[in-house]
């Protein structure tokens, strides 16, 4: 088997008496778009500018095409494309220097298909950087960071606060011109719609830890959410139960809760049925959560965390 475009292992760092990252182990196939959630400061811009090479490992290890970035950069940065929420691009510059400047480092730069976007996205190339809207630098990144057809693309939160129609925009330039190309993007967004639209895996990190690394699909599929009513003396406690919560609503009564579960498959929802009645819970509702409930139940809750005691 080929060796892992990415590769981490054991990663650590530290700021001060704060984890960031906490023992980070992964790897990523050449072809994957991979999904990177979590809430601000889990560590996702901590792991990215370490596949940058912005930031070197304090513990364990980083391989970025089989390279460590932060000590051969020239080995790495060349076929990376990098777009983040930040206007990092040299405001003096017009757009047509600044494609030209780019172009002299990168020898695989298209020319066509930087022309091409840049036309699909409105940009004067007579601008300069520093006039431009956030939405106009976001694209204009964009066209920058795909214009040498990198093998890998990594995006920091690239649409934050910018309205629909520029999202839109990022989302199908990097369908079009990077996912369906079979190459590799790691896209970090807190917006969840947006990265379960274009990714083929979810990476959850909360806490500086990997709470989720899944194949799509087969992430959310695994997950449940219960409603039951319960007339034990305190919460079901069965080794399924994520989480567990009193029911929302002004009809809800105090015995009636919602439950979260992992669970193997979908049949399993009837086997646990019979072991919650044996603690005095009955079954009412099941239902497959959405990305944003996962994302909210795994980060805000381990083993059997109740918001209100019963």
């Amino acid at each position: 088997m080929n060796e892992p475009l990415l590769q981490i292992r054991d990663l650590v760092r530290d700021y001060g008496s704060t984890r960031a990252l906490d023992e980070v182990t992964l790897d990523i196939t050449e072809g994957t778009v991979v999904g990177l959630i979590g809430r601000n400061g889990a560590g996702k811009t901590t792991l990215i500018r370490h596949l940058l090479g912005l930031l070197r490992a304090q513990s364990g290890s980083v391989r970025v095409f089989g390279c460590d970035p932060a000590r051969r950069p020239e080995q790495v940065l060349d076929k990376i494309g990098y777009v983040s929420e930040e206007r990092d691009l040299p405001g003096w510059m017009t757009l047509h220097e600044l494609l030209g400047y780019f172009s002299a480092f990168y020898p695989r730069w298209d020319e066509a298909l930087a022309t091409r976007l840049c036309t699909d996205f409105d940009l004067d190339l007579r601008q300069k950087v520093g006039t431009l809207s956030r939405g106009q630098h976001v694209r204009a990144s964009l066209v920058v960071a795909l214009a040498p057809r990198p093998p890998l693309l990594i995006l920091d939160e690239p649409s934050s606060g910018l309205d629909p129609v520029v999202r839109r925009d990022v989302l199908e330039a990097v369908l079009t011109n990077v996912a369906n190309d079979g190459r590799t993007v790691v896209f970090s967004s807190h917006l969840l719609d947006e990265v379960e639209r274009i990714s083929s895996r979810l990476l959850m990190i909360d806490r500086g830890q990997i709470r989720l690394d899944e194949n799509a699909i087969d992430a959310l599929d695994r997950f449940v959410l219960l409603e039951v009513s319960t007339t034990g003396a305190g919460a079901p406690r069965l080794p399924e139960i994520l989480r567990w919560l009193p029911l929302d609503g002004p009809s809800a009564s105090p015995l009636e809760q919602v439950i979260f579960c992992e669970l193997a498959n979908a049949a399993s929802v009837e086997s646990l049925a019979p072991r919650l009645a044996e603690q005095s819970v009955t079954l009412h509702q099941q239902h497959q959560p959405s990305l944003d409930e996962v994302f909210v139940h795994l980060c805000e809750g381990t083993r059997v965390v109740a918001d209100t005691a019963p």
